[in-house]
C-alpha cells in the first residue's frame, strides 16, 4: 500500500491523486495513477472539463478525460504482456463501477484498498464476482 501511495503522487488529476499497484506471484507487474491518457494535455493544464468543474465526486464520469489508476495499471500490464489473472491490486481507493468491471474481467482475484469510493456499486460487483476485497 505504501507503494500505491507513492504512485498516487504521480497523478496529474486536479481532483484526486489515486495510485494502484498490480502484483502477481509476489512481484509488482505494473502501476497506475489517475490522469489523462498518453499524448493528451495534462489535467493540471486544463485538459479535463469535468475535473475543472464543481460536479460532485463520482458523477459525470462520461465527461472526464482522465483514466483511473486501476484502469492504467491493468492497461500497462497488457501493454507489456503481463498476465493479470490471479493478481492482487493494491489501490488507495476502492474501485468505481467501470474499474470494478475491468478488475473482474482481467481475472484479478484480490483488491486491497485504503479508502472507499463514494458510489458502492463497484464494491458490490467485486463481491458478487468473488473478488476478495480487503480494506486497510
Amino acid at each position: 500500500m505504501n507503494i500505491a501511495k507513492e504512485v498516487a503522487g504521480r497523478a496529474n488529476c486536479i481532483r484526486r491523486q489515486i495510485g494502484a499497484v498490480l502484483v502477481r506471484d509476489k512481484q509488482i507487474i505494473s502501476t497506475g495513477y489517475n490522469g489523462t491518457p498518453r499524448g493528451i494535455k495534462n489535467c493540471f493544464e486544463g485538459s479535463c472539463v469535468r475535473c475543472a468543474s464543481t460536479v460532485p465526486s463520482g458523477t459525470s464520469l462520461d465527461k472526464c478525460s482522465c483514466s483511473h489508476a486501476e484502469e492504467n495499471a491493468i492497461v500497462q500490464a497488457a501493454r507489456h504482456g503481463m498476465r493479470t489473472e490471479g493478481a492482487t491490486l493494491y489501490t488507495t481507493l476502492t474501485a468505481c463501477t467501470q474499474c470494478a468491471k475491468m478488475i473482474i474481467n482481467a481475472g484479478i482475484t484480490k483488491v486491497v484498498a485504503k479508502e472507499d469510493y463514494p458510489d458502492d456499486l463497484g464494491t458490490r460487483l467485486l463481491k458478487e464476482a468473488g473478488v476478495e476485497l480487503i480494506r486497510v
